[in-house]
């Protein structure tokens, strides 16, 4: 499991942010589409959007790219 950390300061990161800062994605633009074409799960819950805030402790799983732990920097 790879740890995103939370920068200092900040309560979350959305799961559009995650994508970018894990290397799924290019550009914000492209998580509508990367989510709407691939299974992503927030605590066990099916998420498909890209402003869904993650904040310390969740876990996201990614089909296919591998699972995310939220951490505190």
């Amino acid at each position: 499991m790879k740890k995103i950390k939370i920068k200092s300061g900040e309560d979350y990161i959305t799961l559009g942010q995650l994508l970018k800062v894990a290397g799924i994605i290019q550009t914000g633009g492209e998580a509508k589409y990367f989510l709407n074409s691939t299974k992503v799960a927030v605590n066990d819950q099916s998420e498909s959007r890209r402003g869904k805030k993650l904040r310390e402790g969740d876990q996201i799983k990614i089909a296919g790219t591998g699972e995310f732990l939220i951490t505190r920097s």
